[in-house]
This record gives C-alpha cells, structure tokens and sequence, in this order.
C-alpha cells in the first residue's frame, strides 16, 4: 500500500513537473517521506503489549515495547497488587524488591476490574 501510495504521489509531482509546476514534485517526495516516517514510528510499537501469566507458582509479567522485551516473575504469594497512585492509575505488581507496572493498553475506567482479576488468580490454587 505503501509503495501505491509513493507511485501515485511521486506520479502526481512528475505530471505537474512536467507542466513547468516544479514545486509540486519537491512537496510530493516530502509527503512520501513524512508518511515513510509515520509508518516507521508505528511498525516499532505495533506489537508493543502485555502479558501476565501465571506459571505454577510464579506471576510472570512480560511488557514489550519498541521491540524491547521487559520480563518480571514474581512467587505468587508475595506479590501485592495496588494502584500506583489513584483509582484510574496503573496497577503496580511488587513483590521480593522488584516492581512492575501494568495496564498501560486498558481503558482507565478498567484498570481496578484487572487488579481484582490478578488478586482473584493469585488466591485461586
């Protein structure tokens, strides 16, 4: 789509180049390369997520942004679950002197139903 996208533009600022309107080319490859870059910036954090799982007796907690991946585990029995600072803040997983937040991806308004989530299956096993 990308590549559609450059043919069509750099098409466009050819025709009008060629009709003597210089200046559109010039604009038509910075609009390529603007759009080049904005797809840059979302291909790096496309996959950008969390995942908390609970694998026998530890609470593992991966967080990957830009490419990067950030994994915690926790003994599930010493981990408290609390909210950073308000009710609408992200949940701060701590535990045996590490911390972690979460709910980065969950609409705020959400985030207290995930922290009951995460103590419920702590206390389940």
């Amino acid at each position: 789509m990308y590549i559609f996208l450059c043919t069509v533009s750099l098409a466009i600022g050819v025709f009008f180049w060629l009709q003597g309107a210089t200046l559109v080319l010039a604009f038509a490859g910075l609009e390529v390369a603007v759009v080049g870059l904005a797809f840059l910036v979302y291909a790096r954090h496309a996959a950008d997520g969390e995942l908390i799982s609970l694998q026998g007796a530890n609470l593992v907690v991966e967080l990957e942004t830009a490419g990067k991946l950030e994994r915690t585990e926790f003994e599930r029995q010493w981990v408290r679950v609390e909210p950073k600072s308000g009710d609408l803040s992200l949940i701060e997983l701590s535990g045996q002197g590490r911390s972690i937040e979460v709910g980065r991806f969950v609409r705020p308004e959400l985030r207290q139903v995930l922290a009951r989530e995460i103590r419920k299956a702590l206390r389940s096993a």
